[in-house]
């Protein structure tokens, strides 16, 4: 089991802690609710250090990078970022991730926790044109800032106007009184802010700091569960759950990032499979009648055929109702579409909707 730089800190704070991705994370402090609404309407503070970091540099960088990923990031100019995921030769992901160009011929990936190994073996397995690599995972940390007050809560603590990083923008700058951390704004949660990431040795300093900035916006810590309730309201992907090894970003909805104006792995596969359509797509969903989905229930139409399986669930703190996330025949992911959702042997009538389920 590992340990973020903050594990005593979380412990002190009386956090509900759990194995997550081989870290042990705090998943819940008060409630995950009431941490839910502190995000979508105040300010709140994860601790996300369980993410990976790779740096890969030189003259041969970005070549490896448009290689392995499908987004294009020859796109990327210093102090931007983009969304990208890395296809396997199956057809399928292994793992999402963000890239961010900090310099000319410098980029930092950052990738899912449970992934950090296998994203590293697979990126050396291509690097046929000696890019050089390096995994800082275990010496950064990383913390999301996230929820409408954010900006307004953090601005005494750096220099730069935050108000002015756009959305997948970063900068490189002070905050807390530490020197060159990374502020960027990739938030996962749909309610604004953004991230720092800075060493282990600064993130203690960083963290109190955060939240007495922010003790007059109402600020609190906030859990992995309530990140979870919080991107499944925005329809964002979670690797292992929507995404994976064997589902394709054609499937997922993910073509906005999947570029072929470039060679990448499995490229022409998968833009054989975008012209000719997938034969599932990954939908939204809203429960009718009340009812959680969980992971791994049964989709089926409304005359009872086996159409698919959900990938996330949960009753959205948010909407009040039950949402989620499933993989259906392409014929019946239309908008609109009535389905039924197979909880403990009721079948629980929903309906497919256009993501995201929270509009602000």
């Amino acid at each position: 089991m590992k340990f973020t730089a903050l594990q005593s800190t979380h412990e002190a704070l009386g956090a509900k802690m759990v194995p997550f991705a081989g870290y042990n994370m705090p998943v819940q402090y008060e409630g995950v609710n009431s941490e839910h609404e502190t995000v979508r309407n105040n300010v709140g503070v994860f601790d996300v250090s369980h993410m990976g970091e790779f740096l890969i540099e030189g003259p041969n960088a970005l070549n490896l990078i448009q290689s392995v990923s499908s987004n294009d990031a020859s796109k990327l100019t210093v102090g931007k970022a983009q969304y990208s995921c890395l296809p396997n030769e199956q057809g399928g992901i292994v793992d999402d991730l963000i890239i961010y160009k900090v310099k000319e011929e410098t980029y930092l990936l950052v990738v899912n926790a449970s992934n950090i190994e296998k994203d590293w073996d697979w990126i050396v397995s291509k690097n046929t044109m000696g890019a050089e690599m390096k995994n800082i995972s275990d010496a950064y940390s990383l913390l999301a800032i996230q929820g409408p007050k954010a900006v307004e809560a953090m601005q005494t603590l750096t220099s730069v106007d935050l108000s002015s990083i756009a959305f997948y923008n970063f900068v490189v700058a002070d905050f807390a009184g530490i020197e060159h951390v990374i502020i960027s704004a990739t938030g996962y949660t749909g309610s604004g802010g953004f991230e720092i990431y800075c060493k282990n040795s600064e993130v203690k300093q960083v963290w109190d700091k955060v939240l007495d900035a922010g003790a007059s916006y109402g600020i609190k810590p906030i859990g992995l569960a309530a990140r979870d309730t919080l991107r499944l309201e925005m329809g964002y992907c979670l690797y292992g759950n929507d995404i994976d090894d064997h589902s394709s970003p054609i499937e997922a909805g993910l073509g906005w990032i999947t570029k072929f104006t470039k060679s990448f792995t499995n490229s022409e596969a998968l833009k054989t499979e975008k012209e000719e359509g997938p034969k599932r797509r990954l939908v939204g969903f809203e429960l009718q009648e009340r009812g959680i989905p969980r992971k791994d229930y049964t989709v089926e139409d409304a005359s009872g055929n086996v159409i698919g399986t959900v990938t996330s669930g949960t009753m959205a703190p948010s909407l009040g109702k039950g949402i989620g996330m499933g993989y259906v025949l392409s014929d019946r992911a239309a908008v609109g579409t009535e389905i039924r959702i197979v909880i403990r042997k009721q079948k629980v009538p929903a309906k497919v909707v256009k993501l995201p389920f929270y509009k602000k």
